[in-house]
């Protein structure tokens, strides 16, 4: 993972497919050349054989980024939630295994629910997750079904990695893995949790309202026009799926 900042702004650049891992993130700037900044993002994304892009937020500094970028033929992608819930009392099922580190029938249902471009880089991003930190998993016939990772920090928890195996989905297997992943965020003196998800999956949206999830900010991608295709890196996904 190579990072830089650029007038306040995270740019950020792995390789693979994922988008967070390759956009620029702007919630701050601290510049005054717009034009200037977004040049030097895209010049550091050309220099890796990657298309610029950059994520936008609610709050994105300054506000009038996506217009301009819109201007320079920037097209925008795949929009995702942030959601929110006050940790509270969940029950711990006795079928959700804990770890502290992510184990092979983890892996294999987290990646295999993933793109294919994606997996090399997430693969080594779990290796690298920072603590306090807990990778949960459903067994269900002795295998693992269902998955998820929760990380605590300043005063909340930020869930990632659900997933569930097609054959066990509408079954609750979600549902009781992130019951257990709540209880363990009370633990760790946390008042919210969080988590993001695409804003086309319905179902997604459904199991988290239903388990009190709010609405939060919502935040896109937007991907500079082709150019020169030897710039471009091929393994980048037009989507993230959750």
């Amino acid at each position: 993972m190579h990072m830089a900042t650029i007038d306040g702004w995270l740019w950020r650049s792995s390789g693979g497919g994922s988008q967070r891992a390759n956009s620029v993130s702007t919630v701050d700037f601290t510049g005054i050349d717009l034009d200037a900044a977004v040049l030097q993002a895209e010049a550091l994304y050309h220099a890796a054989g990657q298309p610029a892009r950059f994520q936008i937020f609610d709050e994105t500094s300054p506000p009038g980024l996506a217009e301009f970028l819109r201007a320079r033929g920037y097209v925008r992608g795949e929009a995702t939630v942030t959601m929110f819930k006050r940790t509270g009392a969940a029950r711990e099922s006795a079928d959700v295994e804990m770890r502290d580190l992510a184990w092979n029938g983890w892996r294999d249902v987290y990646l295999d629910e993933i793109s294919e471009s994606r997996r090399a880089v997430n693969a080594e991003i779990l290796t690298r997750v920072p603590r306090p930190r807990a990778f949960f998993g459903l067994r269900r016939g002795g295998e693992i079904v269902s998955t998820a990772l929760c990380v605590a920090g300043c005063g909340c928890a930020v869930i990632e990695c659900v997933a569930t195996r097609m054959d066990a989905r509408r079954r609750g297997a979600a549902r009781a893995v992130l019951g257990a992943v709540e209880h363990w965020a009370a633990r760790q003196d946390v008042d919210w949790l969080g988590l993001q998800v695409v804003a086309v999956n319905t179902a997604a949206l459904a199991l988290y309202r239903g388990l009190g999830f709010a609405d939060g900010t919502a935040n896109s991608f937007w991907l500079e026009p082709p150019g020169d295709v030897s710039r471009v890196n091929p393994l980048v996904d037009a989507s993230e799926r959750r």
